[in-house]
């Protein structure tokens, strides 16, 4: 090889820097091997941190065990808020719950000396299919904590409760009945505040399992009595609940001027369940919808809807309910709903028969609107909401004429009869007249010549109509930020007791939130 001898660098330095080459190359290569073998070493430790997903038998049981731990603690603390974590965790036991489970959570919590016992047991479910001998052998044995006995009464209003619910959800009525009578009958005996939030409960599934028997009257009496003693008592839950009970009682006998009675002599606690609280006002816009009151019945059912579960395909029945009658109550005042109102996916086929008689009053057409309420009558019978659609025949007829009166300055009384598909030039006339005077138009009526003249329209922006649209919204805004700032709860120190810390109470605040769901039952 040839070495040539470069300006300023020597053959001997040359030599150096070649041989050292190599061993430059050697050291890269070490490196990159190291750093493979530590990728490996983390992907094995990565696959060795992924631990399996747990059994749902073993959640089911860590979830219950969990629930009497809980009321353990409230119980000892005598804290009757605690209470509201366990009664949000019935969402997810009643859908995952087995039959044996919830017979051993039966036979560990039910004093042996209860009558009732036996009865519970026999009410209980089976399981559809016996167990093979493979699935016997991975069967997971029943344990529930270590906790001292003799257990308090909650800890059996826990489990009977549970029983009532499946039983519910299997849709057997007479056990349900029987279930629900009683437990109820076993609660009346005890005076515990940790009680109070079973107790609503209860009343809740027995009001519904005397619906199903067709005998809801009946319980009227039973449903005042057990209001007064939750006033006398302070018990915010109970109140909220039973007094829902009491306006669903009396609305579906469509006794509105007792529904009316009670509610203007009762106030709704502010300490209330958000489901309970949004039922009250779905309650409250029916019987002001009835009583002519559309303003403040438009305003309670759009409360409502706000206030149901955002979730699609949560509490169906109740945003149904709210949605129909927010629609006839919004027509009969005169306005026209959102298109969107309609379009909602889980809600768009139910509402077909209001999306046509909306477009009936929209369009002014009084044939179209008596042919669309023939045709769907059944549908407003059960929905209960003929009685308001009758009402929507003058409001069709207003429609129309506020587009006569904008498309015609002159139009003689016989062309508005043919328009509006009335009688006689006469029949016109008296509807004509009635519109004036409550100053749907602002026309003046030729009785001679027989013609209706409209009025040049003034400058809407002259008058106090703006100020007034500006200063309800000023006011619904502020009501839902007092409304707000009332709803924000803020935890007190003894709620770390049982050791949990802030992160933790935040995690499992927000598991619950994402497994609640106030199903259609719990708001209707």
């Amino acid at each position: 090889l040839k070495l040539v001898k470069l300006e300023g660098t020597s053959v001997h330095s040359l030599q150096i820097r070649a041989a050292a080459m190599p061993e430059e190359k050697k050291d890269v290569e070490m490196k990159d091997a190291k750093a493979k073998d530590g990728e490996k070493k983390e992907g094995e430790k990565k696959e060795e941190k992924k631990e399996p997903p747990k059994d749902p038998r073993t959640l089911l049981l860590e979830s219950i065990s969990q629930n009497m731990k809980t009321i353990h603690v409230a119980v000892q603390q005598g804290d009757n808020r605690v209470m509201g974590r366990v009664i949000r965790a019935y969402a997810s036991l009643r859908r995952t719950v087995m039959p044996d489970v919830l017979r051993a959570l039966l036979e560990e919590t039910i004093d042996a000396s209860r009558p009732g016992k036996a009865q519970y047991l026999a009410m209980a479910p089976v399981a559809d299919a016996p167990m093979t001998d493979e699935e016997k052998e991975k069967l997971i044995e029943i344990k529930f904590p270590q906790l001292p006995k003799p257990y308090p009464v909650e800890m059996e209003a826990f489990s009977v409760l549970l029983l009532l619910m499946v039983l519910i959800d299997k849709k057997e009525k007479e056990k349900a009945f029987e279930c629900s009578n009683m437990l109820v009958t076993w609660l009346k005996t005890h005076n515990r505040r940790t009680l109070d939030a079973f107790n609503a409960r209860a009343y809740f599934y027995l009001s519904l399992a005397f619906e199903w028997n067709g005998t809801l009257q009946e319980l009227r009496p039973e449903l005042l009595g057990a209001y007064r003693t939750a006033c006398l008592r302070h018990d915010g839950m109970g109140q909220a609940t039973l007094l829902n009970l009491l306006l669903r009682n009396y609305l579906a006998y469509n006794l509105y001027e007792q529904a009316l009675k009670l509610v203007d002599k009762t106030v709704f606690p502010e300490s209330r369940p958000n489901a309970q609280y949004a039922r009250y006002l779905l309650y409250i816009g029916q019987i002001k919808a009835v009583k002519l009151e559309y303003s403040d019945s438009h305003s309670k059912l759009m409360q409502a809807i706000r206030k149901a579960p955002q979730a699609p395909t949560v509490a169906l029945g109740f945003k149904l309910a709210a949605h129909k009658l927010a629609i006839v109550v919004e027509l009969l005042m005169g306005g026209i709903p959102e298109r969107s109102m309609f379009t909602q996916k889980e809600l768009k086929e139910q509402l077909r028969p209001y999306y046509a008689i909306t477009q009936a009053v929209r369009n002014g057409d009084l044939n179209e609107f008596a042919k669309q309420t023939s045709t769907y009558e059944a549908v407003f019978k059960k929905d209960k909401t003929l009685t308001l659609i009758n009402r929507l025949r003058y409001n069709v007829i207003k429609t129309g004429l506020r587009d006569i009166n904008l498309s015609y300055s002159r139009i003689s009384l016989q062309d508005i009869a043919s328009k509006l598909g009335l009688d006689s030039a006469e029949d016109a006339a008296g509807v004509v007249a009635k519109a004036v005077v409550d100053g749907v138009i602002d026309a003046t009526i030729d009785y001679d010549k027989q013609f209706l003249k409209s009025t040049q329209k003034f400058d809407l922006y002259s008058s106090c109509e703006p100020q007034k649209a500006l200063h309800k919204r000023i006011a619904f805004c502020l009501q839902m930020h007092n409304d707000t700032v009332k709803a924000m709860a803020y935890p007190d120190a003894g709620d770390a007791k049982d050791g949990e810390s802030a992160e933790e109470r935040r995690e499992r605040e927000k598991r619950e939130m994402m497994e609640m769901d106030d199903d259609d039952e719990m708001l209707i």
